[in-house]
């Protein structure tokens, strides 16, 4: 019988000493779920999937995801035994068991993606057999001139996530010409920067909409990409208000051979940077701020690139002080002689330049899909 005061390890239901922690946790929980006309066999493959892992027969579980899978990948491995197949018009959910271990992969043909969960018994057999199953599954696409590796960062319902595409990106010489002659010899000091001569972490493009600064910083992913590795952050607000988030882009993907700098782009912050975003955005500037040349920034050799369509003058005082940035260049509408000698043309350029978006649809023709213009109807009443 125990003592008033000795307490249960409810564990296994029997007494153990205060402050003496349980040298076993229970073997697992049961995996319930409720199956009705409405899901899908891949959903019945997913919860099946779950159960070596809940029940603690395979307490170890890795997953990985697949980008650019090669069409012929098997994914799975000699001797694997198939306990549920399930194919559908958009996907296709395996689930294999072998000597210790399960393998649960799903796989979409269209987006060429997969999903690869292993649980073992071991996490030794269950990252040998993960590493086993995807060796050779992924089809690097061949660098491309115009082209260049982006990673796109998102807080999806499983947490942060990263994924790579190739965008397209012209390279400086023949985008050069774009730009009004002052902001194209900026530009041009922009693009030799490498990372034996980087001055400052943060880049500032700001200037009117259509000006270019996104077509720019595509060229600068394109002309850096030896050293640096470019990610845009495609919901900056919840970056900069979720510390875990943030943690997890500073440390980027972790790969091996991701080049030691990486740029972040974040762009149209308007209401990060504004002079006002103390009050407004809370701690999010002074987030962005410490990753940029903070404690958080310290040893992750991040770059900062934030287009904005704010004046200079507007912007927070704390964001363009000296020595935080590397580049802060207002990108503006080529002036009027420029702007006819880039269209050949004067036809429908104001005395005031025109912006590169102006000025592709003057040379293309291209007018918005719009409602015509009714007329209003005139007369006299009593």
């Amino acid at each position: 019988m125990r003592t008033p005061h000795q307490p249960i390890d409810r564990t296994n239901g029997t007494a153990r000493p205060a402050g003496v922690l349980p040298t076993s946790l229970p073997a697992g929980l049961p995996v319930a779920g409720a199956v009705d006309d409405g899901d899908r066999l891949v959903d019945l493959v997913d919860l099946i999937a779950l159960d070596p892992f809940v029940s603690g027969r395979e307490p170890f579980g890795r997953t990985t995801w697949l980008e650019n899978l090669r069409a012929d990948a098997p994914l799975t491995l000699p001797g694997a035994h198939v306990m549920r197949d399930a194919v559908e018009d958009d996907g296709h959910g395996r689930l294999s068991v072998g000597d210790g271990w399960s393998l649960h992969v799903m796989r979409w043909k269209q987006s060429r993606r997969a999903r690869v969960t292993v649980t073992a018994t071991t996490s030794e057999l269950a990252e040998a057999t993960l590493a086993a199953v995807t060796a050779g599954a992924v089809e690097e696409p061949a660098p491309a001139d115009d082209s260049v590796p982006v990673g796109f960062w998102h807080y999806g319902p499983h947490g942060p996530r990263r994924t790579q595409r190739e965008i397209g990106a012209a390279p400086w010489d023949t985008i050069k010409p774009n730009y009004a002659r002052p902001v194209a010899d900026t530009l041009e000091r922009l693009m030799a920067v490498d990372a034996s001569n980087v001055t400052g972490r943060l880049l500032l493009l700001h200037g009117e909409p259509g000006t270019g600064k996104t077509t720019a910083l595509r060229a600068l992913a394109q002309q850096w990409r030896s050293w640096c590795q470019v990610d845009c952050v495609l919901d900056p607000e919840r970056l900069f208000g979720d510390p875990a988030y943030l943690m997890s882009v500073a440390l980027g993907s972790g790969e091996e051979d991701e080049p030691k700098w990486r740029l972040l782009m974040l762009e149209d912050c308007d209401e990060l940077i504004s002079g006002d975003a103390k009050a407004s955005a809370g701690q999010s500037l002074s987030r962005l701020l410490n990753l940029t040349d903070g404690l958080l920034g310290q040893g992750r050799n991040a770059l900062i690139a934030i287009t904005t369509n704010e004046d200079l003058s507007s912007l927070h005082p704390a964001v363009v002080r000296p020595g935080r940035c590397l580049a802060s260049i207002e990108v503006g509408r080529l002036p009027y002689q420029e702007a006819v000698g880039w269209l050949g043309t004067s036809t429908g350029i104001g005395p005031d330049g025109a912006t590169l978006a102006e000025l592709y649809a003057l040379r293309t023709g291209a007018q918005p899909v719009t409602v015509p213009k009714q007329s209003v109807p005139t007369g006299m009443y009593l």
